[in-house]
């Protein structure tokens, strides 16, 4: 007879990496967390506590966060996306979720932040070099509504093509 349950035993040593989205400085759903951290044996109470204490920086932003477990202990980490890097770069005060929707972000960056933010998303970015990362980044802003230096996004990634505003390499 074969035994059908659902428990599945995990080496002590293995390394178990999931990524979960939610709002940062926030204790998120723990039934969101459950399904997926429940069969390693850790309480998704704790592991929901442990993710608003690493992503109080990012209050009020959606990040998306890595949890790495190992020997029942988890590690989490914050992987930013270019929105919310855009729109932290813009210094905007915390907002209310709840009571404020549809929000405008009409700030301006300048290209040296795009740059930096480029930087930071260049290991998951498709784009062969530097620019074309920039390019990726200029985009999110114009869908996020901001200007870089005073002048809309698409301005910007048309003057990188003609070759007027110079990227590093790297």
């Amino acid at each position: 007879k074969v035994c059908s349950c659902s428990y599945v035993e995990f080496p002590r040593e293995a390394v178990v990496s999931t990524q979960s989205t939610g709002v940062g400085g926030e204790v998120g759903a723990t039934s969101s967390l459950a399904p997926k951290i429940g069969p390693l044996g850790l309480s998704p109470k704790k592991v929901g506590d442990d993710i608003a204490k690493a992503t109080q920086s990012w209050k009020g932003l959606k990040i998306t966060v890595e949890l790495k477990i190992q020997n029942r202990q988890a590690t989490v980490s914050v992987v930013p996306s270019a929105g919310s890097l855009i729109i932290r770069a813009l210094k905007e005060a915390p907002r209310d979720r709840k009571k404020v929707k549809n929000i405008q972000h009409s700030g301006n960056i300048t290209i040296d932040d795009i740059i930096e933010i480029a930087r930071t998303m260049r290991p998951r970015s498709g784009a062969r070099e530097l620019s074309g990362t920039c390019k990726e980044i200029l985009g999110t802003a114009q869908s996020v509504g901001c200007t870089v230096d005073g002048q809309p996004p698409h301005d910007i990634i048309d003057a990188i093509n003609d070759g007027d505003i110079e990227i590093p390499q790297e």
